[in-house]
């Protein structure tokens, strides 16, 4: 199962800052284990949006140079209301750097103008080639498949 929580870009300056939204709907399928009679969005996935939206910036500073780009430490997030389907979810992430195997970021998702969450993580970089060159194609197809996301939700 794979869980895409970047539904469009709305701004990107490369090297610096992104914004992106993700409108949860009912149709979600984390949402039928996650409080059947009250769902939200578990905290995790807004923390995994965050993430997904950082990650894009990355890809774009990047020339999309990494196969992989994964969470790698998170600090000070702080869980402040719930997301319920109907919602559009709103990252807002400021980058305090970005190098070719490592970056940081500091973010907050917004429901209108209330931060549902924030905090500051650090992402990795890299290429599954690095450990073993025989998965340079494995690279080279999930590359192609960011830049065809990247097209798609308007980061290009």
């Amino acid at each position: 199962m794979r869980f895409i929580l970047l539904d469009r870009v709305t701004e990107l300056v490369v090297g610096r800052r992104i914004s992106a939204v993700k409108a949860l709907s009912l149709s979600e399928e984390y949402l039928a284990d996650h409080f059947p009679d009250f769902p939200v969005l578990p905290g995790v996935m807004m923390i995994e949006a965050l993430v997904q939206t950082a990650a894009m910036l990355v890809r774009r500073n990047n020339d999309f140079r990494q196969s992989m780009i994964v969470l790698s430490e998170v600090r000070n997030v702080k869980y402040r209301s719930f997301v319920k389907p109907g919602n559009v979810l709103r990252m807002e992430i400021d980058a305090q750097s970005i190098e070719e195997q490592a970056s940081s970021f500091k973010g907050a998702a917004y429901v209108d103008d209330r931060v549902m969450v924030d905090g500051r993580f650090k992402l990795r970089h890299f290429n599954l080639a690095d450990q073993d060159a025989n998965l340079a194609p494995v690279d080279a197809g999930l590359i192609e498949e960011m830049r065809e996301r990247a097209r798609l939700v308007g980061a290009l």
